[in-house]
């Protein structure tokens, strides 16, 4: 089990991509989602109770050190205080010295920032299937599935693609790849840094994260060169982990925020799509040409106590689910080569009943974590006493959070977790205008959603953030952020553009 001081991860899914457009496909995701408590095993219960046991000496130790000093100085007089016994006085500092060192620091989001592409590349449906035909790279049965899948997917016309995809007889080419990574991670990283006035060379950790382009030197290694970043910089490149890949880089950098406490830590979430796209007759390869589009985002942490004034958010949870034990899970997404030799993502259509099964592990693991104390009561009552014949309880999580930022995967997906989990459509706003605006942007999806929200004055001081986000393998990974304070509108955001 993984270290509990920084996470959770249970037994649980990766991206629960976009797959929508047919009643096979409709009737999968009603049996993925619905009823989400039936049968959940305890032990996913456990993971959160354990996380909270494990936890509360840090609770406790601050109420007996105040007590033990309490006591001492109300039975000394002034006199006896000169002769105090430097045992004591040692005693008393080794106990304040573990309490500093031993209590997990916060980690602070001091700001991010999301790309938003140039205009030219603007892409609307009706120019999507346009394009596509006049390329001749795809025969009309195909081009008349991605239309009709278009329809459906809740996409609007302003989302951005890079045009060298529809070049007659497109290939794959690491050179361009790598230009469309540059621009994407590069202006999302020049806009956080703009907007916090910190300097490259205090960066002390650098995650980048990018599904399925893997290059070399990497993508966090074409960061370091671009920014001409300190030699000791701690540099990781995480790849092949789908659109929960930014969540998992964030707890990776507040695990090593720990470890190297003060330092600042920068985060990049991008997915590159000339690299992803397909040119061919397989459905299930089809699908990702029509959800996925350009975006990325940079995020950039701290854990320096002085930074909570500043910072607009600190991370409060992050739990993992991952189901890549189960067969069908595995292999629901995947990069594969179709019959003719090509390389491309693959979208299984199991994808959103198997993520279903990881979301509702994952938040049966998260709901002692943030659940008011009567929603935990009937929770837990119900998962001890449910049986077949009773009506299964779903929590109040509209009690738990101020804002829910769910991966922009399809319109079908966002509405079947509004139903069953009974959210409102303020609550499901963020994620389908995001949908609508920009498409599904990956791993940094769930950031054009908070940039939603801040850009419509919605973030208010004590709010919570709960993002959602699924990933290939299957995995199912949420964060919980709470605002430090009420968050202004941003000088500069893509929602404005």
């Amino acid at each position: 089990m993984e270290n509990f001081s920084t996470k959770i991860v249970s037994k649980g899914v990766q991206n629960a991509g976009p797959y929508t457009g047919s009643l096979s496909f409709s009737v999968k995701v009603q049996r993925g989602l619905p009823n989400f408590l039936n049968s959940v095993n305890l032990n996913y219960v456990k993971l959160g109770y354990r996380y909270l046991i494990n936890h509360g000496i840090y609770i406790v130790i601050a109420p007996i050190v105040a007590i033990i000093f309490s006591t001492q100085l109300r039975n000394l007089t002034w006199d006896d205080l000169n002769y105090i016994n430097t045992s004591i006085v040692g005693f008393m500092c080794l106990i304040l010295y573990f309490y500093i060192n031993l209590v997990p620091r916060s980690t602070y989001l001091v700001d991010f920032a999301c790309y938003c592409p140039p205009v030219e590349l603007k892409v609307s449906r009706e120019e999507f299937i346009d394009l596509a035909r006049k390329s001749g790279n795809f025969d009309e049965p195909s081009l008349t599935f991605q239309q009709n899948i278009l329809k459906s997917s809740g996409i609007g016309d302003e989302t951005y693609l890079p045009k060298s995809v529809f070049r007659p007889g497109f290939q794959k080419c690491l050179k361009e790849s790598r230009e469309e990574a540059a621009t994407v991670i590069f202006g999302a990283v020049d806009d956080v840094l703009a907007s916090t006035n910190i300097k490259p060379t205090d960066i002390r950790i650098l995650i980048v994260n990018c599904g399925t382009l893997n290059v070399t030197p990497s993508l966090s290694a074409m960061v370091i060169n671009h920014y001409k970043l300190k030699h000791n910089i701690h540099s990781f490149n995480l790849g092949g982990m789908g659109c929960s890949a930014g969540i998992i880089a964030i707890d990776l950098a507040k695990d090593l925020l720990n470890v190297y406490p003060g330092s600042y830590a920068l985060v990049v979430s991008a997915e590159i799509i000339s690299y992803s796209w397909y040119v061919g007759k397989e459905q299930d390869m089809l699908f990702p040409n029509c959800f996925l589009r350009m975006g990325g985002a940079a995020m950039l942490l701290s854990s320096r106590r002085l930074d909570r004034w500043k910072a607009k958010y600190e991370l409060k949870q992050v739990v993992w689910t991952h189901k890549g034990m189960d067969d069908k899970s595995f292999e629901s997404v995947q990069l594969k080569e179709d019959k003719h030799g090509t390389l491309s993502l693959s979208v299984d259509k199991q994808v959103i009943e198997n993520g279903g099964h990881a979301l509702k592990a994952n938040i049966t693991t998260l709901s002692p974590l943030v659940l008011p104390f009567t929603e935990q009561f009937f929770f837990f009552a119900t998962l001890l006493l449910n049986n077949t014949t009773s009506k299964p309880y779903i929590p109040n999580y509209k009690r738990a959070f101020e804002h829910i930022c769910i991966i922009a995967t399809s319109k079908k997906v966002l509405e079947e977790i509004e139903k069953h989990l009974e959210f409102t459509k303020e609550h499901m706003e963020a994620s389908l205008r995001t949908l609508e605006r920009f498409g599904n942007t990956s791993s940094s999806s769930v950031w054009y959603e908070l940039g939603y929200l801040e850009a419509m004055g919605r973030v208010k001081r004590g709010d919570r953030v709960w993002q959602i986000a699924f990933g290939s393998g299957i995995k199912c990974n949420t964060a919980v952020w709470r605002a430090l304070r009420t968050v202004p509108c941003p000088k500069k955001s893509p929602w404005y553009e």
